[in-house]
């Protein structure tokens, strides 16, 4: 079905240095621009960050620094893009919590202030996640054609899991049936560390916090520049696994003294 616009509308996706909005950059933007009369056009521009790029982020879109190292960094593309937005409706995959941030950020690091108050956004990720529920139940009905009675009781929803994962292996051949592969596959990289993400490891083997105005910074490192940091969180409301691990590297880092 062809959408019915008003506007045009720009549907838009950002690689980048990672995922922080305040201190990453990107790297490759591309804008699919459509006009009410059905026309389409589409843009893609390789940025040069300007910094190193992570290993992380080079393992996810595969653009290294050879890449980018002869292509114009934002502010030299900034104004041009501006215009492209100008008078647009905008759409992307999750573009709302990230990539619509990190783009304003961008513009503004670049002295150019683009107005998106008057622009609509539309996430279609969050049109899929409204319309598809990303539930034990519906995850029950789509592998085991079958309706949970009972749901949100801890039996039926332990034994409904225990079939849905059953019935995954069945379903995905290049699913391996075996627990520690199955493990690695499900994993969740921020709970790396200690369970609540608030601690994870970075692409060196180091522990490094999560959040916060240390958030990327090894933990051992902070420690020894601001002690009080450790007393702040052992004080305050983080999760008893968080400072139970924050202790361990702290006394970790002391024994090596």
């Amino acid at each position: 079905m062809e959408l019915k616009l008003t506007n045009p509308i720009i549907f838009f996706d950002l690689e980048s240095t990672g995922l922080d909005i305040a201190k990453d950059r990107i790297v490759e933007i591309s804008l699919l621009k459509v006009f009410p009369d059905g026309t389409e056009k589409i843009k893609t521009l390789r940025i040069n960050p300007g910094v190193k790029m992570p290993a992380d982020a080079f393992a996810i879109h595969h653009i290294s620094d050879e890449d980018v190292k002869d292509c114009p960094k934002f502010a030299d593309v900034a104004k041009e893009l501006a215009k492209d937005f100008e008078g647009c409706d905008l759409a992307g995959y999750n573009s709302s919590y990230y990539d619509l941030p990190l783009l304003v950020e961008e513009f503004l690091r670049a002295g150019v202030d683009v107005d998106f108050s008057k622009s609509k956004m539309v996430d279609v990720q969050a049109v899929f996640h409204k319309m598809e529920p990303r539930n034990l139940s519906a995850a029950y009905k789509f592998y085991c054609n079958k309706e949970l009675n009972g749901a949100h009781g801890a039996e039926a929803d332990t034994v409904a899991t225990y079939e849905v994962l059953k019935a995954q292996l069945d379903k995905y051949p290049d699913l391996k049936n075996d627990v520690n592969a199955l493990a690695k596959f499900t994993a969740n990289p921020k709970h790396g560390v200690d369970f609540a993400g608030r601690i994870v490891m970075n692409s060196n083997g180091q522990e490094v916090f999560n959040f916060g105005k240390y958030k990327g910074r090894a933990v051992e490192d902070v420690l020894k520049e601001d002690p009080k940091y450790y007393s702040w969180m052992q004080e305050a409301d983080f999760p008893l696994d968080t400072k139970r691990v924050l202790t361990r590297i702290r006394l970790r880092g002391l024994m090596e003294k």
